[in-house]
């Protein structure tokens, strides 16, 4: 299928093709469809499978073919963080160059006049973070009353940060008659629910399984005690054939803070991104990552859904997320778009539940690997067990990571 079969506007088609996508993902190809044909819909599939423009798409067609109907603001896209904010609006620029559509990220953490101004100018679309877009709506200086279509991006996400209130209040003020989007990596009770109060006769596109990982992700396991985890990850960073670029995720923002600085002291080129760095760090460490300034950004799950970087070859879990679908989130920041790339895991004995249940969810026994030339008894007067069931690997995979064109947006 390509694009062209869509029935998107031509100028659409065109930036798609300057932009260089073929052809849709599974999400897109579905997803688009029916947006087009003015349905609600419920969308569910892994990160990094497109689902992104699988909205943006649809609804920049809807404004360049549909006579508006009155001034104001004619789509909100809700996001629970920043950055996910801020990808919505690059994927509405970067596939918008031909269309005369005005379009801005709100949030919080910066200065409100930029955001006051582009509003004073009027917008088409409103891509915001919950919290800072109600500040604007209790200060008089955003309408509602011409929103045709509300997405509500990573639903889940926002569920799990605590945002479904501001969420419901900013639906109460939404008119009645609206297109509802709801994009998501999983579907829970609570996201169910919240779907059907607001959808009429909502389509549901699934994509995949519930709950499962990119096919391209090469998972392991490395059994190893806690106060040996930063020099495992050292050993790891420095011995990795074709690691180009590596997410390293932890539980806590301290900890964030203190491995960033253990990485900076062992020469390794490192930023780090968490809740309570500001938005021009935040902004100023994602850059550095993209750019190949930084070859590991360390990160809490704050930024899980919100970095939106090609060819990540490594996510290595410093700590071991508390649910599999944290895990899967933080492992489909590789293997993008039918690449490859690796996911591993520092796991203590204490963690092992966890990858047990990891485990259970993928419906899959994950690797684990020993290196042979670390010392694992290395400052631990413990009497010495094995790591733990699954023995020891006879060698630490040495994987090269191939190289592939992207063929759709994400």
């Amino acid at each position: 299928m390509s694009f062209d079969t869509l029935g998107l506007h031509p100028d659409l088609l065109k930036g798609i093709r300057d932009l260089g996508f073929e052809r849709p993902t599974p999400v897109q190809a579905e997803a688009i469809p029916q947006i087009l044909s003015g349905r609600d819909v419920i969308a569910s599939a892994q990160t990094g499978t497109g689902k992104t423009a699988a909205f943006v798409l649809p609804i920049l067609h809807r404004f360049m073919t549909a006579p508006r109907k009155k001034q104001g603001i004619r789509a909100l896209i809700v996001a629970p963080t920043r950055e996910l904010a801020l990808q919505s609006m690059e994927h509405l620029k970067n596939l918008s160059r031909y269309v005369p559509l005005k379009g801005h990220a709100i949030f919080g953490g910066t200065p409100m006049e930029p955001q006051i101004s582009a509003l004073k100018r009027g917008l088409d679309i409103v891509s915001a973070t919950p919290g800072r877009l109600l500040d604007h709506v209790y200060s008089g200086r955003i309408d509602f009353g011409a929103i045709e279509v509300l997405v509500l991006d990573e639903a889940d996400r926002m569920m799990d940060m605590g945002f479904l209130p501001d969420v419901q209040k900013i639906i109460s003020l939404l008119p009645p008659h609206r297109q509802n989007l709801i994009f998501s990596a999983t579907i829970p009770p609570p996201i169910m629910e919240l779907a059907r109060r607001i959808c009429r006769n909502p389509v549901t596109v699934q994509i995949g399984p519930k709950s499962t990982a990119a096919a391209g992700i090469r998972h392991a396991v490395y059994p190893v005690s806690q106060h040996q985890k930063t020099e495992l990850l050292l050993r790891l960073l420095n011995g990795q054939e074709g690691l180009s670029s590596a997410i390293v995720f932890t539980r806590t923002k301290i900890r964030a803070d203190r491995l960033t600085q253990s990485l900076e002291r062992a020469g390794i080129r490192v930023s780090v991104i968490h809740g309570d760095r500001s938005q021009t760090q935040r902004s100023r460490a994602l850059e550095s990552f993209k750019r190949g300034r930084a070859q590991v950004l360390v990160a809490t799950d704050v930024a899980a859904r919100g970095i939106d970087v090609k060819d990540i070859s490594h996510v290595i879990n410093f700590d071991v997320p508390s649910t599999p679908e944290d895990y899967i989130h933080r492992a489909g920041r590789t293997a993008r778009a039918d690449a490859t790339g690796d996911a591993f895991s520092l796991v203590t004995p204490e963690e092992e539940e966890m990858i047990r249940d990891i485990e259970r969810v993928l419906n899959q026994r994950l690797p684990r690997v020993i290196l042979p030339d670390f010392n694992y008894q290395k400052g631990d007067h413990r009497p010495h067990k094995p790591p733990f069931r699954g023995g020891p690997h006879p060698h630490a995979p040495r994987h090269h990571r191939p190289s592939h064109p992207r063929s759709h947006p994400r």
